[in-house]
């Protein structure tokens, strides 16, 4: 594909997505990441778009834009899971644990739906569906669900007061985040303010939270913030995430876990 073109499919793309990442780019034109990286450099210079950590977003957009939860689900599969089973050995029988809502948290829920038996929090429709509709074997129960309310959001998430609301009343043993990014001055952030609401809720009722976040969440940021880098205390990401990363992180959080 020549130059031009390339630079028209990868502003196409922006315009129906509003943010793109360089690894994507390059998996859907065939070419190298460096390429597409290059790419981005000259239509920054040309001011058809502005370079973000790992990719780049329309200029001067605000980091309101919440992509679709059919979209996200089928982006970082591979990594999204091996996160997702390094997660699932935190989660022990009997526990209360809850889930934000997020295409790595459901990939965790997924995990552990014929796991050890555990009461599910969660704010994602998603989530929840996947928990009641698994048949239990005949030796051991269905986990308990307990879906909070509220409005729903592009991510199918439940958030705002009737969610926050609810999560004041509960106490979780551990907390599984999902986040629209993370940030060494911004934190762990999301592009929903009610959503950063309900988040911070979450975050309250849990003795542990631990986020749930790929290599490229890492210097994006949402407009709100829903907790600093030190509150969390335990990370896991994927063995993309890069080495000024994973020291700001490590100086920063409890615990970081590179997943296989």
């Amino acid at each position: 594909m020549l130059p031009a073109a390339r630079h028209e499919a990868i502003v196409d793309a922006l315009q129906r997505e509003r943010v793109v990442r360089v690894s994507d780019l390059a998996q859907q034109l065939g070419v190298s990441l460096m390429t597409v990286r290059r790419d981005i450099e000259l239509l920054e210079e040309g001011g058809r778009l502005e370079r973000i950590h790992g990719g780049a977003k329309i200029p001067g957009d605000v980091s309101t834009h919440e992509p679709g939860f059919e979209l996200k689900s089928t982006q970082l599969t591979a990594e999204k899971r091996a996160i997702a089973v390094e997660a699932a050995g935190l989660v022990h029988e009997g526990m209360a644990v809850g889930f934000s809502a997020g295409t790595t948290t459901w990939a965790l829920a997924k995990e552990l739906v014929n796991g050890p038996r555990i009461t599910v929090v969660t704010n994602s429709v998603r989530i929840a569906d996947l928990f009641h509709h698994v048949s239990p074997g005949p030796a051991r129960f269905a986990s308990t669900v307990i879906l909070i309310g509220g409005e729903r959001t592009p991510s199918d998430a439940l958030v705002g007061p009737i969610a926050t609301a609810a999560l004041k009343q509960l106490h979780l043993d551990v907390l599984f985040l999902g986040v629209h990014g993370m940030d060494s001055e911004a934190g762990f952030t999301t592009p929903n303010l009610l959503e950063a609401e309900t988040d911070r809720a979450f975050v309250a009722a849990a003795r542990k939270t631990v986020v749930l976040a790929d290599h490229t969440k890492w210097g994006l940021q949402g407009i709100s913030t829903i907790a600093g880098l030190e509150d969390a205390d335990e990370v896991i990401s994927d063995s993309g995430l890069g080495a000024d990363a994973r020291r700001v992180l490590g100086e920063r959080v409890g615990k970081v876990r590179i997943a296989g």
